[in-house]
């Protein structure tokens, strides 16, 4: 078996040693693999050096030394890489419009692991897999070498040794011209979506090859043919370009650091099959730089160190001038996070050096951290990193910085705080103004670079009322993670003063990177673990501390996107008497001479999805279960239902803000300047969206589950139901819109009643759908004072008829 294969299956063990046992470990178990005789006989289709690499070829030495010679492409793989594991990026560098959501720089796949081997007169390309690792001295270690097999993807015939016979050159072409499913734009789905046929091979082609000392890096051009491709259909032809990094993984792994769910991190997974215990362990592994103190005595004493090797960004030659100091001081801002684990000057950002200062430089070099500017209209910015799986030390990352995240942060500002905040009643910012909004969002992506995930369960730490204290709130911010989705301060009303609007880097961040990234010299894995264990549990029941993952579709109320403050209902309170001050100013506000009304209706939109939000947030009380991550060491629940009164207040309030029609946004004067039509769809949509959400099935289970458990003291299906029902139909002379979300109720009852997934039909759900309309069908009749009322009850009178009797 293989040195490198070796040392993947024993990593394992270098996690129990200190970091200078294990440097002496993996020195001692490095080898020279033998170099394999140059073929000598007469029928070898192996060539002489030069009768390949020929003259005026184009060669560029690195991890690969690669050639292009004509229109014929080499790679000249070292025989001491073979067998090693070299980590591999796909990314999209010539971005089609619509193909997904990014832009150049976005990952088309996941990283990956492969390894060169030689069979013969071949190299072979096979893929490597963390996923399930065993000690090489474990007698299960054969099993699973043998359940894992590693499979090929491509063999490549030896075309010449070097001079030296410590190298075999292949020819590369057909790896990036032909269609290789690890190394593909688009996905199964895309393909179908598509329509994409065959890759065009004469269309698709290497644009540049380029080595460095730790990377090689591809680029090349992919032509599909398809019926529905997502730009320039008249073409019939989608052509994307490509990047693939090769990446060197580190010969001396860094010491790996176990993942713990009280503290937000990414991580890397496997199933070690070498573990003391009786099963299958799974082990997860937090993604961390790798930063040691250069002076650990000082480090020691408690003294702050600077790191042998800092985390570097460089900015994005093409960055707007005006727009650098901000990105910068968004890196620099972490600098404080670093102190608390002992580091200074651990991270920072600088500007690339020009071609004078470094011919050399580039941003695909993997030694380099780049923050790049993307000229899209995509709203966003991205914060990937590229890690070891072996270990989830990160190796590089590049922040992907869309030019229009500036109108994302435009809108979010000013439907957030202009009730308050006079800076922000316009729809082109001050300089100054939207700088501190980029270094917000900088600081963001970096930590994002830095393995930390969002904190959903951030922003609930602070109490409603305090996000209205001017000195509460510049001295915390809005919330103690810059990680969560707590944005701008919707809750401070006009009277409140001089509030802080954002947050910053807080408590918690400080935190997460003392736990991540403090270093242990002279302890074990097993003494460092006890440690930050102890550390976790004198943070546990301190809500600034705490972590809280994201889900798509929150069923935590304290961990949710968008939101801030420990009270759904009060918070969304307040942020509504501010879209009504918003509303009125809109027109002016928003007004450019010259300009159509655009901008008007833009922002108008923008008044719904801020009011969406605050119904999200309220919704997700109603049958919902806080989640806090605890040890066994830890006494409490992990899992608590949302208490009753907190509930059926939720229930109230949408009854009261959405189901009562919010009649104070439809601001016919803006209509007028915006859309020939739509505002009933747009109300009822509104509504219904947040009516279909109460009655998700999963919800209705999870109250059902609460009502078993503990009785008149939950918040129960009769409840519920009851309640939203007595809302909606409060109003026995409905006008346009109430008739609309009475038809949309009725409905969703009907949709309840005919479910089909078993874990619904086998539940009280369809039981207690049944006999909410039979119920109503006695309610609607004879009513209505007016003839399009009447009808409207007789209408659903009938729909109830026919969802209780189909036949």
């Amino acid at each position: 078996m293989t040195k490198l294969f070796k040392l993947v299956l024993l990593f394992f063990v270098l996690s129990l040693l200190p970091t200078q046992s294990q440097a002496q470990f993996w020195k001692k178990k490095k080898e020279t693999p033998a170099k394999p005789a140059e073929k000598k006989d007469k029928d070898s289709k192996i060539k002489k050096y030069d009768e390949i690499i020929k003259d005026g070829a184009v060669t560029d030495t690195g991890l690969f030394t690669v050639h292009q010679v004509s229109d014929n492409y080499y790679f000249e793989i070292p025989f001491d890489l073979l067998e090693q594991e070299i980590l591999v990026v796909s990314r999209i560098s010539g971005f089609v419009k619509g193909l997904n959501f990014g832009g150049a720089g976005t990952k088309s796949k996941p990283q990956q692991v492969i390894r060169w081997q030689r069979k013969n007169d071949q190299l072979l390309l096979r893929t490597v897999s963390y996923n399930s690792v065993a000690s090489e001295e474990d007698p299960i270690y054969q099993s699973v070498k043998n359940n894992n097999f590693e499979p090929i993807i491509m063999v490549f015939d030896i075309k010449a040794f070097n001079p030296d016979s410590t190298s075999a050159v292949i020819d590369i072409k057909s790896l990036f011209t032909t269609d290789v499913e690890m190394l593909a734009p688009v996905s199964p789905r895309q393909r179908k979506a598509f329509e994409l046929g065959s890759l065009d091979g004469k269309r698709s082609m290497i644009s540049s090859m380029k080595s460095y000392p730790e990377n090689t890096e591809i680029r090349h051009i992919l032509t599909f043919k398809g019926k529905k491709i997502p730009d320039n259909q008249v073409t019939g032809t989608m052509s994307v370009e490509m990047n693939q990094s090769f990446i060197k993984l580190p010969e001396i792994p860094w010491t790996p650091r176990k993942f713990d769910a009280r503290v937000g991190y990414f991580s890397v997974g496997q199933i070690d099959y070498s573990s003391n215990n009786q099963r299958a362990s799974s082990n997860r592994f937090i993604t961390r730089w790798k930063l040691e103190p250069k002076d650990p005595a000082a480090y020691a004493r408690g003294e702050l160190v600077e790191p042998v090797k800092p985390i570097i960004y460089y900015i994005d030659p093409s960055t707007p001038h005006e727009w650098r100091p901000f990105i910068k001081q968004g890196v620099n801002d972490w600098q404080v996070a670093f102190e608390e684990a002992g580091f200074k000057n651990a991270i920072m950002a600088k500007d690339a050096p020009t071609k004078e200062e470094d011919p050399d430089w580039t941003p695909e070099d993997v030694r380099y951290s780049t923050i790049r500017y993307v000229s899209t209209d995509i709203q966003n910015a991205m914060g990937p990193h590229v890690h070891d799986p072996r270990t989830g030390e990160i190796l590089e990352s590049d922040i992907i910085w869309y030019h229009n995240v500036m109108n994302l942060l435009r809108n979010w500002f000013f439907i957030q705080t202009a009730a308050i905040n006079p800076q922000a009643r316009s729809i082109n910012f001050k300089e100054d103004v939207m700088g501190r909004l980029i270094r917000f969002v900088a600081a963001h992506e970096v930590g994002h670079t830095l393995g930390l995930p969002h904190n959903m369960g951030s922003s609930v730490a602070y109490p409603v009322d305090s996000l209205r204290s001017p000195s509460f709130t510049k001295r915390m911010g809005t919330a103690p993670s810059i990680m969560d989705y707590a944005r701008f301060n919707y809750i401070a009303q006009p009277e409140d003063g001089d509030v802080g609007l954002m947050p910053g880097i807080g408590p918690y961040d400080k935190w997460s990177i003392k736990w991540g990234y403090t270093y242990f010299p002279g302890k074990d894995a097993e003494a460092s673990d006890a440690e930050l264990n102890k550390w976790a549990l004198e943070k546990a029941g301190q809500p600034i501390y705490r972590f809280g993952r994201q889900r798509g579709n929150p069923t935590d109320p304290s961990a949710q996107t968008e939101d801030l403050g420990d009270d759904s209902m009060l918070a969304s309170e307040y942020g509504i008497k501010n879209l009504k001050r918003i509303l009125p100013k809109l027109t002016e506000w928003t007004k450019e001479d010259g300009k159509d009304y655009a901008q008007l209706d833009e922002l108008y939109g923008q008044v719904f999805g801020q009011f969406n939000r605050y119904m999200g947030h309220v919704t997700s009380n109603i049958g919902g279960v806080y989640e806090f991550q605890k040890t066994s060491d830890e006494d409490g629940a992990v899992y608590t239902p949302v208490d009753k009164e907190k509930q059926k207040r939720a229930m109230m309030f949408l009854n009261e803000q959405l189901f009562k029609t919010p009649t104070w946004m439809i601001d016919q004067d803006i209509i007028s300047k915006t859309q020939e039509s739509g505002i009933v769809d747009l109300i009822t949509a509104l509504q219904t969206r947040t009516l279909n959400r109460i009655f998700e099935g999963d919800r209705l289970l999870r109250i059902i589950d609460n009502e078993t458990l503990n009785g008149d003291a939950a918040y129960g299906l009769d409840d519920l139901f009851s309640d939203a029902e007595s809302g909606i139909f409060s109003n026995m002379n409905p006008d346009t819109y109430t008739r609309n979300l009475q038809r949309a109720f009725v409905d969703r009852m009907g949709d309840l009643i005919m479910e089909k997934n078993d874990k619904y039909k086998r539940s009280d759900i369809n039981a207690m759908a049944r006999g909410t309309l039979t119920k109503l069908k006695s309610k609607v009749s004879g009513q209505g004072n007016d003839q399009m009322n009447r009808y409207h009850f007789e209408d659903l009178k009938v729909r109830i008829d026919n969802i209780l009797d189909p036949k």
